[in-house]
């Protein structure tokens, strides 16, 4: 089986690929071929040393590139790459032209091949917002009040459309905020949610840019990959006529993750966040839900984490000693 991931050289990129590296299959097919196509290089040595991938970069709204990344062989897709929330606020033009348009260039190429790949496109929860009930359903109406929103909302219809009409055999999981993200701060909105845990478990001080009652729905990296794997191997007659499933996560307040760290580390660590309230963060992560029905992703075989706490101790586990 050939796979293309985009946005590959990133932070969930790289692990699913390394996840399926390790398993070896994909639906139970052997995994022969895995490309990774992203504007800059995938890093990892031990990825690049293995012969069943392929490094390909390039700018993913170029026709051309995505036609060099998709063949006849290609059977799987999981489309990651894109603009994070903030940076697409911040850059309309951009955003645009990676968060949809480029899925549509997507989309376009695999109808073009005629063999109708899997493809899995990842979404936000920032595609809802206004008044939302206190848990939201799969069903509720999509009202996002961000340009990433509204991008994430528009290539989750196209993805539908073009699945309906036997183009792809599509299927839309809406991603949960992850954390604890390692690394450094990104431009997303919600950088925070990982910032707050990450930078005091490494003696660092991070801020805190919302209100400690803001309640987030998360997901721990690890958890994501087996909910983008098994997501892709769903059998499509499972999903009926709807393609798009909220993924499980944890419904947790920022007061709450700062109890889990105070559990985890102690009042030390807690004393590393400064609580500076910003505006624009808060807006746009306000208009959020904070907790969503997971009964549909339940019933599909999809799993999230169990409490938040031991997302903090596994990344301690799986990421401090590096």
């Amino acid at each position: 089986m050939k796979i293309l991931i985009t946005g590959g050289a990133g932070f969930l990129g790289q692990r699913l690929a390394r996840r399926l590296l390790e398993r070896g299959e994909l639906n139970g097919k052997p995994i022969s071929e895995l490309v990774l196509l992203d504007v800059v290089r995938a890093s990892d040595p031990k990825l690049l040393d293995d012969k069943r991938v392929r490094a390909e970069t390039g700018d993913i709204a170029d026709r051309a590139v995505l036609e060099r990344a998709i063949d006849t062989e290609t059977q799987a897709i999981f489309h990651l790459a894109a603009i994070v929330s903030g940076q697409a606020e911040a850059d309309f033009e951009l955003g645009m032209r990676i968060n949809l348009d480029a899925s549509r260039l997507l989309l376009e190429v695999c109808r073009a091949r005629g063999h109708a790949p899997r493809v899995l496109f990842t979404s936000s929860v920032a595609v809802y917002g206004g008044t939302l009930p206190d848990v939201v359903q799969d069903d509720t109406a999509l009202n996002p009040q961000s340009s990433y929103g509204t991008q994430k909302a528009i290539a989750e219809l196209l993805l539908s459309d073009y699945s309906r009409r036997g183009f792809v055999d599509g299927r839309v999981l809406r991603l949960p905020t992850i954390s604890v993200r390692p690394g450094k701060p990104n431009a997303a909105a919600s950088s925070f949610a990982s910032g707050i845990i990450r930078e005091p478990l490494n003696g660092e001080r991070a801020v805190c840019p919302v209100d400690g009652k803001t309640r987030l729905w998360l997901l721990s990296p690890k958890s994501a990959i087996e909910v983008l794997i098994a997501g892709l191997e769903i059998d499509r007659t499972a999903l009926g006529i709807r393609p798009v499933v909220n993924m499980p996560g944890l419904s947790v307040s920022v007061d709450e993750m700062v109890a889990a760290l105070r559990e985890v580390a102690g009042e030390e660590a807690v004393a590393r966040i400064d609580w500076q309230p910003e505006e624009r963060v808060e807006k746009i992560v306000g208009s959020w839900p904070g907790a969503w029905d997971t009964a549909r992703a339940t019933q599909l075989g999809l799993q999230g984490d169990k409490n938040f706490a031991d997302v903090i101790r596994a990344y301690i586990a799986d990421e401090l000693p590096r």
